[in-house]
């Protein structure tokens, strides 16, 4: 196993009130019943993402503590895709990755081992990536894939590395496709994403009084199926192997593969979005080692440490963690 660089920590009267609205123009009282009906919502939201921030604060405002937990140790980035390093669209297959944020992306694997962890196909994922040198998960971690490019932080046998826990599952999943295509053709909006170990059965364009209809034709669809299981992300229906394979454990083989397997000496970090990355959060708070940053933002019930708004936040946390490496080396 090649040795990898330790990541250092930073240096350091109602009636007269009555009057007056009777008076005003007829716009300005409905303005005013709006405002007033929606103070005490805005105030109560305010409390809970202040409650909620300060159970999961901002990654960038409390970078030197990440940094100060990290001391001594090896980062090992692990990142979601979608919302993650490119902003949720409505068409899956529109989901582009800005150029900044392949730059930002490629500069942290120029010095962390890096994966990306996505539901998505792994060659999709790939298409939308375009870094050889970056570990892949795809499939939620049921199909994962070395390094194709030379990379300091692979052994010759982890750039080969290759697992496809659910490969005896994959015919069903093709019927189950065809399937599920052909029973949600009828609901506008719908489609069926085939990303090879799981489907993805998305609903974002699909009017909200038929999210149930849709729903209720997937589950008739997999009663046929007692080997496929059904879980929910945003706005997506995923269909999976049933078997325990997830995130989670996508992400505790790809330390076992770079030397981490039982070492106190890691510093996992995965950022990610959805319902699924809370796998991958909970290892992490299970090892009581590294770091969840839940993307979001609105609060949400999730195992993550921290919290970042948007892909555009994630990008400037990446960055940071370059620059403070480089000002270490």
């Amino acid at each position: 196993m090649t040795k990898h660089t330790a990541f250092a920590g930073a240096d350091g009267g109602t009636t007269a009130a009555a009057a007056v609205t009777l008076c005003a123009p007829p716009r300005a009282r409905g303005a005013r019943r709006v405002a007033a009906g929606s103070l005490p919502e805005l105030v109560r939201r305010h409390a809970d993402l202040d409650d909620w921030m300060e159970k999961h604060p901002s990654a960038l405002a409390g970078f030197e503590s990440v940094l100060a937990a990290a001391e001594g140790k090896q980062v090992v980035m692990f990142l979601d895709y979608d919302g993650t390093l490119s902003p949720i669209v409505k068409d899956p297959d529109s989901a582009v990755m800005s150029e900044e944020m392949r730059d930002a992306v490629r500069g942290v694997a120029e010095h962390f081992p890096t994966a990306i962890v996505s539901g998505r196909c792994r060659d999709k994922v790939f298409n939308f990536v375009k870094l050889a040198e970056l570990y892949y998960a795809g499939s939620h971690g049921m199909d994962i894939k070395g390094p194709t490019a030379q990379s300091k932080h692979t052994k010759a046998k982890a750039e080969a590395v290759l697992c496809q826990p659910a490969s005896a599952f994959l015919p069903v999943i093709d019927e189950a496709y065809r399937a599920l295509t052909a029973r949600t053709a009828p609901i506008p909006g719908a489609t069926v994403e085939n990303n090879k170990f799981c489907l993805s059965v998305h609903f974002r364009c699909v009017q909200e009084e038929k999210w149930r209809a849709l729903e209720e034709q997937v589950r008739s669809v997999l009663k046929e199926y007692p080997d496929l299981r059904l879980t929910k992300g945003r706005k997506v229906l995923e269909v999976r192997p049933s078997i325990k394979w997830d995130k989670g454990n996508a992400i505790q083989f790809l330390l076992e593969c770079l030397g981490f397997a039982d070492s106190n000496n890691v510093f996992p970090i995965y950022i990610g979005d959805d319902r699924t990355d809370e796998d991958a959060f909970k290892v992490l708070r299970g090892m009581g080692q590294g770091i969840g940053i839940l993307v979001s933002k609105i609060p949400k019930e999730t195992s993550a440490s921290y919290s970042l708004r948007e892909p555009s936040e994630v990008k400037e946390f990446l960055h940071m963690l370059v620059r403070s490496k480089q000002r270490r080396d």
